[in-house]
């Protein structure tokens, strides 16, 4: 009898599996409270949720899922020790000024739980690089040996057992190994604005924090393999682009970024990692053909958006080197049963390409019944079983 992991794997190498995994891609916070707050969790439930770790197999088996898709092994892949959240300013509106752990200035308002607005960054030139954040970004084994393994409901520290956890393949639940950001949070550190000025003011200074960011991830990524541990797929996160588009010229993007990918993916490849996945937001297509080229070939999480993200064009355009997680509009969650079960209907074609897992295409938001939630996982398992 398949579980999650071999029917996961199986769907996407385009092999016979019995019913599709029913996936998630996890919660906002407040979403969580609200839920507690209605006796759906327990309060210590919804402030200890991560992605992959127990209190979210407790919260995914309550709402029929069968797991979250960023079940991975989250490494210390960038700034570490991460940059200390620093108070700068107290306002007489309540509002504060903070340096927060990504190397941002944010206005933090009372009572408001959305993204916080950037005013500024802490890197604009080579003196803010050399000082804050090339001491952070240099490798040493305590960047994941310090980190837990949570496989199956089970937690233990890498170099405390949890290496036992990855050196088998008896899991339930596929398992994959987080590959850093190449340029996504190089943008968080800069700003889009000052990213675009500095690729363009100092193209030196920029490229080297690439190559700097690029060799960390290959280093932790290649110690980790070295160890024996064993993983059903690998995972990159950028989030560069909007709903128009990327937010970087796609030429640049495949020749700065692209040979960056393949040195990490050949990597993969070489212990046995063919599934490598990626989660971009908004309308990814132009910067498609440099992931594709270069071993990544499964986009993650597909947003509907304004644009009607699918794998659909995707796929006859680049065939079945490409799959896909994600897809289903996390709108419908907070409507109505018929809207549910039209978006499921719309999955049919898709899924019936192959090599597509449908999820919802970002975390869910404030607004979605905990009641449509599970009659989403049901009608998945009634439609696709």
């Amino acid at each position: 009898m398949m579980n999650n992991r071999s029917r996961t794997l199986a769907i996407l190498n385009y092999q016979p599996y019995d019913r599709l995994p029913v996936v998630h891609f996890g919660f906002w916070r407040e979403l969580l409270e609200l839920w507690a707050a209605e006796g759906h969790l327990t309060a210590q439930q919804a402030t200890d949720w991560q992605d992959g770790n127990v209190a979210d197999a407790v919260v995914s088996k309550r709402l029929g899922f069968d797991y979250d898709w960023l079940t991975v092994f989250n490494w210390h892949s960038l700034l570490y020790p991460p940059i200390e959240k620093t108070l700068i300013e107290e306002r007489a509106d309540g509002s504060r000024l903070v340096l927060n752990k990504y190397a941002q200035y944010v206005i933090e308002k009372p009572g408001i739980v959305s993204i916080p607005m950037e005013v500024d960054h802490l890197l604009k030139s080579r003196k803010d690089w050399e000082e804050f954040f090339i001491p952070r970004l240099r490798f040493d084994e305590r960047r994941y040996l310090s980190t837990p393994v949570i496989v199956d409901g089970q937690s233990r520290v890498f170099a405390e057992g949890g290496l036992e956890f990855l050196r088998g393949q008896e899991n339930q639940n596929p398992f994959g190994i987080y590959c850093g950001s190449l340029l996504g949070e190089i943008r968080t550190w800069l700003g889009v604005v000052g990213m675009s000025y500095l690729m363009v003011d100092d193209k030196p200074l920029f490229h080297e924090i690439i190559e700097v960011v690029s060799d960390l991830a290959y280093r932790g990524v290649q110690a980790i393999l070295a160890t024996g541990a064993h993983f059903d797929f690998a995972h990159f996160w950028e989030d560069i682009c909007y709903k128009n588009g990327p937010l970087v010229n796609p030429r640049f993007f495949a020749e700065t970024i692209g040979p960056h990918y393949r040195r990490i993916t050949e990597l993969l490849h070489s212990h046995g990692i063919h599934l490598v996945s990626l989660d971009c937001d908004g309308m990814i297509d132009a910067l498609i053909p440099t992931w594709i080229n270069n071993g990544v070939n499964t986009m993650f999480p597909i947003e509907v958006g304004t644009w009607d993200a699918n794998i659909a064009p995707w796929r006859a355009k680049y065939g079945k080197e490409i799959r896909g997680v994600g897809g289903v509009d996390k709108k419908v969650f907070a409507q109505d049963y018929a809207a549910i079960d039209a978006e499921i209907e719309r999955m049919r074609p898709l899924v019936a390409l192959g090599g597509f897992i449908p999820c919802p295409d970002h975390r869910l938001p404030l607004g979605t019944k905990w009641e449509n939630v599970q009659y989403y996982c049901d009608r998945m398992r009634q439609t696709f079983g």
